[in-house]
């Protein structure tokens, strides 16, 4: 399946005292990569915790390639390696802009809870849409002979 980049334009903010961007802030352009995808599957957070489930993160990954710095554009690329009866991972990639520098790559493990925490099984609506794009995903991938891009 087509997954649209996330597009993300570094502000001084996001940068530390060596002028590169503060290691934390690619877990949060990872949480939005992922918002946008669940976004492009119709799947909305907000509707998900509005009814109950949570999501909350029990892995977190990140590796460093490259820096980034104030004023670049960086691409977020987000995709599901699994989804378990409880929990799915995600993948991540972020790019620069022209797609020629891999910065970091990544990933993060959630689990699916009520309010209490206790864990509960992904509801079928919403597993089913995830399903449906690791499927699309899976061909995408073989009929451009592997890769993601």
């Amino acid at each position: 399946m087509k997954r649209t980049p996330v597009k993300i334009r570094v502000i001084y903010a996001d940068t530390d005292a060596m002028g590169i961007v503060y290691h934390t802030n690619y877990i949060r352009w990872f949480e939005i990569g992922r918002t946008e995808l669940f976004r492009e599957m119709e799947i909305l957070y907000a509707e998900m915790e509005a009814s109950g489930l949570n999501l909350p993160l029990t892995q977190a990954y990140c590796h460093y390639f490259l820096p980034a710095y104030y004023d670049d554009i960086v691409l977020v690329e987000t995709d599901i390696n699994y989804l378990k009866r409880a929990s799915i991972k995600f993948t991540y990639r972020i790019w620069d802009e022209n797609r020629q520098n891999l910065l970091t790559e990544g990933y993060t493990v959630h689990a699916c809870t009520d309010r209490n925490g206790k864990v509960l099984r992904i509801p079928a609506t919403t597993a089913d849409k995830i399903n449906q794009f690791i499927r699309k995903s899976k061909e995408q991938r073989e009929t451009n002979g592997g890769k993601d891009r």
